[in-house]
């Protein structure tokens, strides 16, 4: 296994990948992990049932981050399991690429990474989206607050779409 330092064991799918594919190297998945506006968060409510919903987020320092409101869905379901999938990519059939990342969600509390994460939220989405920091958490001026969460990958899987079809899946030890 690839030290994670070193980047993730990086393999190419036969069975889902054209003859002519090669494995796309991490930092392709890193471009479009930063460039996306938009994720889809998929969690697990209490009963079992699937849960996903669209959201803005940002990666930063090897991982993704995303903030909800304490009392929505996604941080209750949160609260019992923390295991994730975060995707983006392009809503195409024969172009693009789509990236899949699996993790765990960890909160964010320290306040000094919290005001960085903040900053980079509205360089990345423009002052509607002006955050201050209150008691571990995003607060805005209408006293609204938000959990803030980081998913490091664990495993991702990348998806190029065209010629040619490629499955790319990279393993962080």
């Amino acid at each position: 296994m690839t030290d994670r330092n070193d980047g993730p064991e990086t393999t190419l799918d036969p069975h889902y990948s054209g003859a002519d594919a090669t494995a796309r190297p991490w930092a392709d998945a890193v471009t479009l992990l930063t460039g996306a506006e938009l994720y889809w968060l998929s969690t697990v409510r209490p009963d079992g049932r699937p849960h996903v919903t669209p959201l803005i987020g940002l990666w930063s320092d090897g991982a993704l981050h995303f903030c909800t409101g304490p009392s929505e869905r996604k941080a209750r379901n949160l609260a019992g399991d923390p295991e994730v999938v975060l995707t983006t990519g392009t809503n195409t059939l024969n172009e693009g690429f789509d990236v899949v990342v699996e993790g765990r969600a960890v909160r964010v509390t320290d306040e000094e990474r919290l005001i960085a994460l903040a900053e980079a939220w509205e360089e990345k989405y423009g002052a509607d989206w002006h955050f201050g920091v209150t008691d571990g958490m995003f607060s805005n001026g209408a006293g609204g607050r938000a959990l803030v969460f980081r998913v490091a990958p664990r495993t991702a899987f990348g998806f190029a779409k065209g010629t040619p079809f490629g499955q790319t899946r990279w393993h962080f030890g």
